[in-house]
């Protein structure tokens, strides 16, 4: 009888324990400053951009907020902007500052956007090509494509014509590559390439594989450069004078070496509706807290690349990673708590 006394006391205070540690958790969710707002993510549906959504909706989750499934806008920065000026959507976090301020500017600007935080810092841009033929023929600026016998040798389809693997019609670069192929007088040696970017790409390391020189766009980060590795396979191609599109004239594109690759070196934003910013002060504090390295970027990217590329797969890296960064991590959800109190 005394043995069955004791378990039954155990296993009393054993649930009692078990409901304590429930109504503490019930009592924590709460008191979350996300409870009860839903929170619309839009992104332009790349499977490379999705890890920092992954880390960043990780986050938001925490904070208590019901994040709804991504809208995918299909290639179209254009109207994955337009849509958090509209308030269609909360936020889009891969704004390239200063790529994107034409977007930005167009989707209502400071008066219903605002660009917070530094989530990747130092993303690059450029033009290159293959290092074999950039030695042979000692090309080191891309206004040395002028010359139609060098611009041949970039003639992958008869016209004698470089041939560049550029841009989507509609991203940023599109506006950048489109202006500097007239300031830098190319017109009639270069012919840019358009279409779905990752199929131009593949085309691209296709022929370099197969001994053809090439040219390219490309930006870091991104699994290209893992690749086609700046400095062994590749060699980024300086230009003349910097000259950008539209309002950004006051722009320097020159590097420190000396080196120019034509395009400001960009800081990877989030931008965010603004009324959804001045309601949810916690989602706020963790847009400006949260920062992904470039590196690890780049890095995740590969994995993609190397065939990890199920949505399942790019969860599963960025959980890792919050793992790999714990401490950090759970520091800007502490900070944007208290940012809502």
């Amino acid at each position: 009888m005394k043995g069955w006394i004791r378990k039954s006391m155990y296993g009393s205070l054993l649930l009692s324990v078990f409901m304590l540690a429930g109504f503490v958790a019930a009592a924590y969710a709460a008191d979350l400053p996300g409870k009860g707002v839903e929170v619309q993510p839009v992104d332009q549906g790349l499977i490379e951009e999705q890890f920092q959504y992954e880390i960043l909706i990780e986050g938001l989750k925490r904070l208590g907020y019901e994040v709804k499934p991504i809208l995918h806008m299909a290639g179209e920065v254009t109207t994955a902007h337009l849509a958090v000026g509209r308030g269609d959507a909360d936020f889009y976090a891969v704004h390239w500052d200063p790529l994107h301020l034409a977007f930005y500017q167009k989707s209502g600007g400071e008066k219903a956007l605002q660009r917070i935080g530094e989530l990747t810092p130092g993303a690059l841009q450029g033009y290159l090509i293959d290092k074999k033929t950039a030695d042979k023929y000692n090309i080191t600026n891309i206004e040395q494509l002028k010359d139609p016998e060098i611009a041949k040798l970039f003639d992958a389809d008869g016209d004698d014509k470089a041939d560049l693997c550029g841009c989507n019609p509609g991203w940023g670069c599109e506006r950048v590559i489109e202006h500097q192929l007239t300031a830098y007088d190319l017109r009639d040696t270069v012919e840019h390439n358009q279409g779905t970017y990752f199929a131009l790409i593949a085309d691209t390391i296709s022929r370099y594989k197969a001994g053809e020189p090439i040219l390219y766009y490309t930006w870091t980060p991104m699994w290209v450069s893992g690749v086609l590795v700046p400095g062994e396979d590749v060699t980024w191609l300086s230009v003349p004078f910097t000259s950008l599109p539209g309002e950004r004239t006051d722009v320097d594109t020159s590097m420190p070496d000396g080196t120019n690759t034509g395009f400001a070196v960009n800081l990877i934003r989030v931008i965010a509706n603004k009324r959804f910013l001045d309601e949810n002060p916690a989602a706020k504090k963790f847009f400006e807290l949260a920062k992904i390295p470039v590196n690890d970027v780049s890095a995740e990217n590969i994995l993609i690349r190397d065939g990890e590329k199920t949505e399942k797969d790019v969860k599963r890296h960025a959980m890792d990673w919050i793992a790999k960064h714990q401490a950090e991590f759970d520091g800007w959800i502490e900070a944007a708590i208290k940012a809502a109190q």
